[in-house]
């Protein structure tokens, strides 16, 4: 896999463009194009098919929603997005509707695609494809690219967080399906904090078993699994379950716990001051500046097609927010370890 290219110094500001994310889906957004886009033939049209949960999650859809409106903004057009159907058998006609519409590229959001995209990119060998968290590698056309990501790396600092900010030595981890992706946030979170303290306790328990994605839209689940860790003893719950988090963060705040958000910096991008209260930090998966970058690449008639993007610790692809200021006095800590993952001292996990 190739490395992708360092990513820019100033992060996008989320939470203007969490607030876009409250409208419908399926609608257009408009703009005019520069014409200068690789295979684009004119007007920029670019078709997105959402995860589980789609726009509103807070979280790894609407990172994907941010990064493509600083695109659209940069290069103009306009864009069209899709949700799945609540048991997602629809992922399919998703990206084919975005394909026979003349949507040019179509990005898939998320790994539950992967099943799927290597038999729709074979039918439009003309449509550029993009899709998260799934290996173009493995698929093997020429039309697709892989947008993948180091949570394991991100997930460690967590980790780390969480037990240098504990004061029971007992933290937790909700995630959303049980699958090897979100085992991966898993492996890196348990690591990082048993880096710290050997001895700590860290429960782990998933809302739903793989091949049932409603773990990532069940926020009443994900606070009951959360709520039984604050009782057991966890102060700190971190959780890797999309629109499932926002009842971890009501759990922690009727316990008087903390947690950590995943994915987008949920401190600023839940609407309740009391939940944001709890929110410690959030495990940045930088969805937004892959998606804008994949476009950019487009426009320009740089994308190679065929191979897989890695976003990771070095460029800026994970990492942990910081509004509240709630780890500041243990940055410098945080850092070292960072530090020590990329000079490939210390050697992540990727399994439980």
């Amino acid at each position: 896999m190739r490395r992708a290219r360092r990513m820019k110094a100033a992060a996008l500001l989320l939470a203007g463009s969490m607030a876009l994310a409250a409208c419908a889906s399926d609608e257009d957004s408009g703009g005019s194009a520069n014409g200068g886009g690789g295979d684009s033939g004119g007007d920029l049209r670019i078709g997105l098919a959402f995860d589980t949960g789609g726009r509103g999650d807070r979280s790894f859809n609407d990172s994907a929603v941010a990064g493509l409106e600083a695109a659209v903004e940069e290069h103009g057009g306009e864009f069209r997005d899709l949700s799945p159907s609540a048991d997602g058998s629809n992922r399919v006609d998703l990206l084919t509707q975005l394909a026979d519409e003349g949507y040019n590229p179509v990005i898939a959001v998320g790994f539950a695609y992967g099943e799927v995209i290597g038999d729709v990119v074979e039918q439009y060998p003309d449509t550029t494809f993009a899709i998260i968290d799934s290996s173009a590698e493995e698929v093997g056309a020429d039309n697709l690219t892989g947008l993948l990501f180091a949570e394991h790396e991100g997930s460690f600092l967590a980790g780390v967080a969480a037990a240098l900010k504990s004061e029971t030595g007992h933290v937790g981890f909700v995630g959303g399906v049980e699958t090897p992706l979100i085992q991966k946030f898993e492996a890196g979170y348990v690591a990082g904090a048993q880096a710290v303290n050997p001895d700590i306790v860290v429960d782990t328990q998933y809302i739903s078993p793989a091949g049932d994605f409603s773990g990532f839209n069940d926020p009443a689940r994900g606070q009951i699994v959360a709520q039984g860790m604050y009782d057991a003893g966890a102060d700190i719950v971190y959780h890797a379950a999309g629109g499932s988090g926002v009842g971890v963060f009501q759990a922690a705040a009727a316990s008087g716990g903390r947690a950590i958000g995943v994915d987008s910096d949920q401190y600023q991008t839940v609407d309740d001051p009391a939940l944001q209260a709890v929110i410690m930090t959030s495990m940045l998966k930088r969805v937004d500046n892959a998606v804008e970058a994949f476009i950019g690449e487009f426009v320009d008639g740089n994308v190679s097609g065929g191979t897989d993007e890695v976003y990771d610790l070095s460029s800026e692809g994970v990492g942990l927010a910081t509004s509240g200021g709630f780890i500041d006095d243990i940055q410098g800590e945080i850092d070292d370890y960072r530090q020590q993952i990329i000079d490939g001292e210390i050697e992540v996990a990727t399994t439980p």
